[in-house]
């Protein structure tokens, strides 16, 4: 039997857990123009292998656009780069056109300034409902100090304290 969780009432519940904001990014090989999307999912998932996973929306039309590079890298944005999430989860066809980055050591855009960076390379796709689930093998990564953004209730902010969206 599978029950009926009215959506609002799931979404209201479920922004109680924080989440953190990442730039999922990579060159475009048709184009080889920058593409991005941030994504509110990803998590380790593995140490041996070294895996990550991040869930997209089926109605999404950057993945579509971002899978066929296969290489990403994952920005974990920090507390001051709110811009950077507007400008990547906008419908800019340019969505880099104001985001400082720099290639990374596998070939992708990372976000300047990110309080951590994982390359990885896709290797595997599931079902997740009205998501996908992406499942990748990192490559390299690094990260920093500073505190990452987060979401949560609805807000863009820091472990201390909210930023208005």
């Amino acid at each position: 039997m599978t029950a009926m969780i009215e959506q609002t009432h799931y979404r209201t519940v479920m922004g109680h857990l924080p989440t953190g904001v990442v730039a999922v990014s990579a060159i475009l090989p048709d184009t080889a123009q920058p593409w991005g999307m941030i994504v509110g999912t990803f998590q380790s998932l593995s140490l041996g292998p070294a895996l990550v996973s991040f869930s997209v929306a089926h109605t999404s039309t950057s993945w579509p656009r971002l899978r066929t590079a296969g290489q990403l890298c994952a920005s974990v944005l920090g507390v001051g780069q709110k811009d950077v999430c507007k400008a990547l989860s906008g419908k800019n066809p340019d969505k880099f056109a104001y985001v400082d980055w720099r290639l990374s050591p596998g070939g992708s855009p990372r976000v300047t300034g990110a309080h951590a960076w994982i390359d990885c390379q896709v290797v595997h796709e599931f079902d997740g409902g009205d998501h996908v689930i992406v499942v990748a093998e990192v490559t390299a990564m690094d990260g920093g100090d500073g505190e990452p953004l987060v979401f949560h209730k609805g807000q863009l902010g820091g472990y201390r304290q909210p930023i208005a969206v």
